[in-house]
């Protein structure tokens, strides 16, 4: 009984033991055993980012992935997991070894090959590419067709031939120079000083880099041959030292080739340069292939839009691309002729004249074939002066030919305004903006007007010649100068009336504006001896005529001397398309109105002092009232001549710059009014005259000699009047 009740108590002795004993830390209680328990699972995230987990009989440690370390300890293991990235790149500097550039990333690092390399078996090491090998393989043209390929550790180099250039880029191809273009033999650029340094610059400069042996040792420097390049060509545009077309032609091409020359050797991709005469941007592209997208250079007066595609062209690539724009600031006024090759702008049967109305400018690009490129280029050029075209107006593309005129071939305008005009042009060269100027189209009213007014002046003119030759009573200097206005009046109103508008031919036009030119600048010189001859009226007492001979001499000579010296400068002045006068271009047709305006200010000088003096001797206590009265009465229509014939050219200078219809019907009406006003003032105002005249008619009317006897026998006024007649001395005389 007692022993079977003692194990009874052991077994729940035993059994309670068991339930109150706890397992160890990092034990799982599993029954009556206590087993590891595995943290790695059983607590996710136990280890922290960048380390691993590791269960232990237990216990777990953390250790850091690759590429990390505890950033405590420095070692890769760590309780807490407190891993941090191992940057490879800076721990050892040949990670990559020499040809590659070493990148770190968490927890590795990555290595680029340097250009010219490429990776080799093992990781992290670049050999070099043997670019000649690999072309030839392809193939691929690297150094073109008279360049040899050598290759360089990481790189290669073109050699190149005699005659060609990689222009200092030892990885371009080499293309051919022509140094010939530089030459200037023969040429017209030889004929001008200027020009032959810049030849030679540039010259000397493409020597250099198509020889092989001394290209090497040159050291290209596009930048300061540019400067150089229009230093010179600003001495060049300077006032008178183009003196032709052919000058300029000579100029624009020597620039042209000189920018191709120095572009390829520029250090940007974009270089601008402005001088006093030039402004200049030059756009380069390079590389093994072909460059794309838009092209715009832009400057203040124009702009230009193309694209890398056209600059490039569709032959051979040089491994280089190239596109340029440049304005000459002051070439239009040298380039403002050779319009004569321009058709095709005829509107209402009516043929335009043509002037620059803006900057000129020239477009380069590298592609050869620039006569025929495959986009049409879209130059927009901004305007001289603001102007809306019109009926009389209207703006054309053009550009410079190399024979030195202007051409419209291939060149349309898309857009215009008055501040600017685009041009879309299928070649390049050097463009412009023509002005064209349309004639006006006499309406039939205005011609009518035109000879009836010229005639009825022409029969004036004819009465006034008639009586001052043969109206003895008033004979005299005054009588003398106005017979010779009315006769230089007369011969210009016909050359006028008959050959204005007869442009055709050439000879015949000149001819007809020189013979305008001398009458009209002969009736002014004969209008200044009569306000000399009125001066001398009122200020002299005694001997106040004048010899015939001094008159014709200035009257005549004057007139014709201006005209010699105007012929020999500018014998192409004399005869437009549109009228038989003066050039307005070139200054000729102040040859003119600079005469007129000095004759014009004399006069004025002179019946100024005239009315002076007239209003002095009215004032004294005897003037003598008959002469006072006389001097009077040719004053005031000397001045009434002067208003109508300076008025007259006012208009006229307007008629023959601007096309207007109301200016043209004021000029017609003031033409006419010449030879009616000098009749009126001259002829039908005096009283003298008017005997004459009715002496004349009396004998015209009398059909018998008897009738005229007893009348002149019987009439004491007409008697008087004969008398008068019969007399030598004048009313002027005795003034």
């Amino acid at each position: 009984m007692g022993s079977g009740k003692e194990l009874l108590i052991l077994g729940v002795l035993v059994m309670l033991q068991e339930c109150w004993t706890d397992c160890k830390i990092g034990q799982n209680k599993k029954g009556r055993h206590c087993v590891d328990a595995n943290e790695c699972e059983e607590q996710p995230g136990v280890c922290r980012e960048n380390s691993n987990c590791f269960n232990t009989d237990g216990s777990f440690y953390c250790s850091c992935k690759q590429g990390f370390r505890d950033s405590d300890k420095q070692v890769n293991y760590t309780l807490e997991g407190n891993c941090q990235d191992i940057n490879e790149c800076t721990e050892d500097n040949n990670t990559c070894g020499p040809a590659a550039h070493c990148t770190n990333l968490m927890g590795s690092f990555n290595c680029t090959c340097n250009f010219g390399y490429t990776n080799s078996t093992s990781v992290g090491h670049c050999t070099d590419i043997n670019e000649c090998f690999e072309a030839q393989m392809k193939p691929v043209d690297l150094c073109g067709e008279k360049g040899t390929c050598i290759n360089s550790n990481g790189s290669y180099w073109c050699s190149c031939s005699e005659g060609y250039t990689n222009y200092g880029n030892s990885r371009t191809k080499c293309s051919p120079l022509n140094c010939d273009n530089f030459s200037g033999d023969g040429g017209p650029a030889s004929l001008l000083g200027g020009l032959a340094d810049i030849l030679s610059m540039m010259r000397n400069s493409c020597v250099a880099l198509s020889n092989p042996s001394a290209a090497s040792e040159v050291k290209t420097d596009g930048d300061a041959l540019l400067e150089k390049l229009f230093t010179a060509a600003e001495s060049i545009l300077s006032p008178g030292q183009l003196k032709s077309s052919e000058d300029v032609s000579g100029l624009l091409s020597t620039v042209e080739n000189a920018i191709m020359l120095i572009g390829p050797q520029l250090k940007h991709n974009n270089t601008k340069i402005e001088t006093t005469e030039t402004d200049a941007e030059i756009a380069v592209q390079r590389g093994n292939t072909r460059p794309t997208g838009p092209i715009q250079l832009t400057n203040e007066v124009a702009s230009l839009d193309t694209d890398w595609t056209t600059a490039a062209g569709s032959g051979s690539y040089p491994g280089f691309a190239l596109a340029a724009l440049l304005s000459y600031k002051k070439l239009e006024k040298l380039v403002n002729r050779s319009f004569e090759g321009l058709k095709g702008h005829e509107k209402d049967g009516l043929n335009p004249s043509f002037q620059i109305s803006s900057k000129v400018v020239s477009v380069l690009v590298s592609n050869p074939n620039t006569q025929q490129l495959n986009r049409n280029v879209t130059i927009t050029l901004r305007h001289l002066q603001d102007a809306n075209e019109s009926e009389q107006l209207s703006y054309v593309c053009a550009y410079w030919k190399e024979t030195g005129a202007w051409s419209t071939e291939g060149c349309y305008q898309q857009e215009s305004n008055a501040t600017y005009t685009v041009c879309e042009c299928e070649h390049l060269s050097s463009f412009a903006v023509l002005m064209a100027l349309y004639p006006m189209k006499h309406t039939f009213g205005l011609q009518v007007v035109t000879k009836v007014g010229l005639t009825i002046s022409l029969l004036c003119l004819v009465l006034c010649i008639l009586t001052f030759k043969f109206c003895r009573s008033i004979k005299g200097t005054r009588t003398t100068i106005h017979l010779h206005l009315c006769i230089c009046l007369f011969i210009a109103d016909i050359f006028f009336l008959a050959g204005i508008s007869q442009t055709k031919p050439v000879g015949g036009c000149r001819f007809v504006a020189a013979m305008l030119h001398y009458f009209f600048l002969a009736v002014f010189t004969w209008m200044l001896l009569e306000g000399v001859q009125l001066y001398r009226m009122v200020v002299l007492v005694f001997n106040t005529t004048m010899r015939p001979l001094y008159l014709y001499i200035t009257g005549y000579g004057t007139p014709l001397v201006i005209v010699v010296i105007s012929a020999i400068i500018r014998p192409g002045g004399y005869g437009t398309d549109e009228h038989c006068w003066l050039s307005l271009k070139d200054g000729l047709i102040w040859s003119f109105f600079g005469p007129v305006c000095f004759v014009i200010i004399l006069n004025v000088i002179f019946f100024l002092v005239t009315v002076w003096k007239l209003a002095q001797k009215f004032a004294t206590l005897n003037p003598d009232l008959t002469k006072l009265h006389k001097i009077r009465a040719f004053t005031v229509t000397a001045i009434a001549q002067m208003c109508i014939l300076g008025l007259m050219w006012v208009f006229g200078a307007f008629l023959f710059q601007e096309e207007n219809t109301v200016v043209a019907y004021i000029f017609t009406i003031l033409n006419s009014l010449q030879g009616a006003l000098v009749f009126f003032m001259h002829c039908l105002l005096s009283k003298q005259v008017r005997e004459e005249y009715a002496y004349f008619l009396s004998c015209i009317c009398t059909s018998q000699k008897k009738s005229y006897s007893d009348l002149t026998s019987t009439n004491p006024s007409s008697s008087q009047s004969q008398a008068s007649r019969s007399g030598q001395h004048t009313g002027e005389s005795q003034i």
